[in-house]
């Protein structure tokens, strides 16, 4: 087992079930950060720069620090949270019978005894393809609240599942956590993710 403590610096708990997939259970620390984006900042950039800000405003001595950020593109523009259900409705209308991106910004930090930290980081890519939503399934889903809280106004992983017709890349990263890259980026800091994972009984 590594000494150090490994930190999510995400209150999400999709991510959280992601990582409990592989038997790790991580701190919870949510960093709190301005996720404002710059002027004319692209979605890849947006969603890097946020996961590195996070993991650097939570990272310590004695940590390993994973931070994530997902956003919704539609055309181009980045898509955040609906305001109220109007809203989701008018973001799920764009989505109809076409394609969109769902991109991830991962980083990790480690920051050892001496207080130097490093980071790492990297950005995941889905294309999402919805099927026509009918003015009915549109209400339908609206009413279960299900969309309220998330990027894009969906969940993949519940009930809007039924509007994906197909997912080009990592299902994962569409849930919020793209297992491969965050795999990946602990392999670039000498680490291995599973030495996180709790031994079985």
């Amino acid at each position: 087992m590594p000494t150090e403590r490994l930190v999510l610096a995400s209150q999400s708990p999709r991510r959280r079930d992601i990582l409990a997939r592989l038997a790790i259970v991580p701190d919870i620390e949510p960093a709190d950060i301005d996720e404002t984006p710059q002027p004319g900042e692209d979605p890849d950039t947006y969603v890097e720069r946020l996961a590195r800000s996070k993991a650097a405003a939570v990272s310590r001595p004695g940590t390993v620090v994973l931070a994530a950020d997902t956003a919704v593109v539609i055309e181009g523009a980045i898509v955040g949270k609906p305001t109220d259900r109007d809203d989701a409705r008018r973001i799920l209308m764009a989505m109809s019978d076409s394609s969109h991106l769902v991109v991830s910004g991962v980083a990790v930090s480690r920051h050892r005894t001496d207080h130097q930290m490093e980071v790492v980081s990297g950005v995941e890519r889905t294309v999402v393809q919805f099927a026509k939503i009918t003015p009915a399934r549109l209400d339908w889903y609206l009413s279960t609240g299900e969309g309220d809280d998330k990027a894009g106004a969906y969940g993949l992983q519940g009930a809007a599942g039924i509007f994906a017709d197909r997912v080009d890349g990592s299902v994962n990263n569409v849930i919020g956590l793209p297992l491969g890259l965050v795999d990946r980026l602990f392999a670039e800091l000498s680490l291995d993710l599973l030495s996180f994972a709790t031994p079985p009984a």
